[in-house]
């Protein structure tokens, strides 16, 4: 007898769908075919066991489990219980008029517990395309699944809870979201805020900037005067998730995750990602031998800071370079080429020299000669230029941290980087990929970045005085267009462009005092 079962494959953040067939004829074999990896070949003894647990069997005949497209490798467990629910139905152990109509997958235990997968966003979302009646999953990764509309999904804690929803129409629990709810809960409960910060006025206008535009930042200061403090706070001015953000970056992390996206089935904050500098490059932008999506991935639609960024070794900074530029991975293996999204916002932070005290107002600087030159060489020019505003920071005198008076909180300024987005929501509504000033292309700045002469005659001297290459150019123009749109002035004057001018003007020549 031949049943039918289905299942998804994963590849990159998409799922493609898997015909599980299994034939059981006269014979002793057990044979299993369409391409499937080493762990998908031992659900057969994952199978037996769970099954002699609650009182039924692999037959003792020949039997055929075809993974189709058989071109498609099949990687991890999560096959095991469409095969097993396949075996029954096919040795008709059980009934098996109604399992075409559903999606079925989980890992088995011994004991015969479904253990959850990872993926099971992608796959309700295709599974929905794909027209099946609902999809059964472990208890786990059902609200994350359930977060899509109009498919119905079931979750069991055990295989035998399964067999009898499709043996005796017992019917399974199911999950459901209140997508509403989910985004309800209000965007300053985050655990920092900019409230928190004594002086800096400067670099919390530079922030409020890099957050309005969605700009890459690098601040440059001693140890102690703030850096990481006020990168921890940026999250908290940066405007929500819209759904189909929060649906985007929740597939990277269901797939990036076996336990699923426990929370609400949905991110609906913006993800922050602060890895340490030891990590390699492949965590960094994802890959290795069976493709999963690096830390930059995870930073999809939030920030990717990077603490004493000369510490990262060269070779992972420098495979940065293409994302930030593309907003996209691609990862190509000989059998296999996935991509990944990754458009996020970049903040790294560095001392000015190895000692972290070059040019700081009472302490001196140890480091001897040339020693500021070849640490700042770590960074690479390149990197630099992908960088939008580069900021120095000091360290914040007594008499700032010892006044009392009450600080802007994250809420009074994220209403302002709220209103520049919807400025820039409106400037983009019929550009698909562009959602914000840092992701304009050169057609767009010479469409939405006009300058009056003035403003022009002032970014030809900043460019000539400073040695500006053609990105720092373009840099300055979408660093511009944010400051206008945060003063909801619809041209570049003169003083916007003198401000984003003054983000630019600390290369290494102005770091190592030259």
């Amino acid at each position: 007898m031949l049943v039918k079962t289905y299942g998804y494959a994963v590849h990159g953040i998409n799922a493609t769908k898997v015909t599980v067939e299994v034939s059981v004829d006269i014979g002793v074999n057990f044979f299993m075919v369409g391409l499937p990896d080493n762990a998908v070949k031992e659900s057969q003894q994952r199978i037996d066991s769970a099954l002699k647990q609650i009182g039924y069997r692999i037959p003792g005949k020949a039997i055929t489990v075809n993974l189709a497209p058989a071109d498609i490798r099949k990687e991890g467990s999560a096959y095991d219980l469409s095969i097993a629910i396949g075996i029954l139905g096919a040795s008709a152990q059980m009934k098996a008029d109604s399992i075409s109509d559903y999606v079925i997958m989980g890992e088995l235990a011994l004991d015969g517990t479904i253990r959850p997968i990872k993926g099971a966003l992608p796959i309700s979302i295709t599974a929905l395309k794909d027209g099946f009646k609902g999809i059964i999953l472990p208890e786990e990764n059902s609200t994350e699944a359930a977060v899509v509309k109009d498919l119905k999904v079931f979750y069991a804690k055990n295989i035998q809870e399964v067999i009898h929803f499709f043996d005796q129409d017992r019917p399974l629990p199911q999950a459901k979201v209140d997508l509403d709810e989910a985004f309800l809960k209000p965007a300053n409960d985050l655990a920092f805020d900019f409230s928190d910060v004594k002086g800096q006025e400067n670099i919390k206008r530079a922030m409020e900037i890099a957050a309005a535009g969605g700009h890459n930042v690098i601040l440059i200061g001693p140890p102690g005067a703030g850096k990481t403090m006020l990168s921890k706070r940026l999250p908290s001015i940066l405007p929500p998730l819209t759904f189909e953000e929060a649906l985007e970056t929740t597939k990277i992390h269901s797939v990036a995750t076996r336990g699923g996206v426990k929370t609400k089935g949905l991110i609906t904050q913006r993800p922050f990602r602060a890895p340490h500098h030891t990590i390699s490059d492949i965590a960094l932008v994802g890959g290795g031998n069976n493709p999963q999506p690096g830390e930059i991935s995870l930073a999809h639609n939030g920030v990717l800071f990077l603490d004493e960024l000369p510490e990262f070794k060269r070779t992972v900074l420098e495979v940065m370079r293409q994302p930030i530029e593309d907003r996209v991975v691609s990862i190509s293996r000989a059998k296999m080429s996935v991509e990944y999204p990754a458009s996020f916002m970049l903040i790294a932070s560095m001392n000015p020299c190895p000692c972290g005290y070059y040019n700081h107002p009472e302490k001196d600087c140890v480091c001897g000669p040339g020693i500021v030159q070849k640490y700042l060489n770590k960074i690479s020019g390149p990197l630099l230029d992908r960088i939008d505003l580069h900021i120095e920071v000091t360290p914040v005198p007594f008499s700032e941290l010892s006044k009392q008076q009450n600080q802007e909180k994250s809420a009074d300024i994220r209403d302002r980087v709220v209103k520049a987005r919807q400025i820039q929501s409106l400037r983009f509504k019929k550009e698909k990929q562009i959602h914000c000033n840092a992701q304009m292309r050169s057609v767009d700045l010479k469409k939405h970045c006009t300058l009056n002469e003035s403003g022009s005659s002032l970014l030809k001297s900043a460019m000539e005085r400073l040695g500006l290459s053609a990105r720092a150019y373009d840099r300055i123009l979408k660093v511009a267009r944010t400051i206008a749109d945060l003063d909801a002035s619809e041209n570049i004057e003169a003083n916007h462009i003198a401000e984003a001018i003054q983000y630019r003007s600390l290369d290494r020549d102005g770091w190592a005092g030259n």
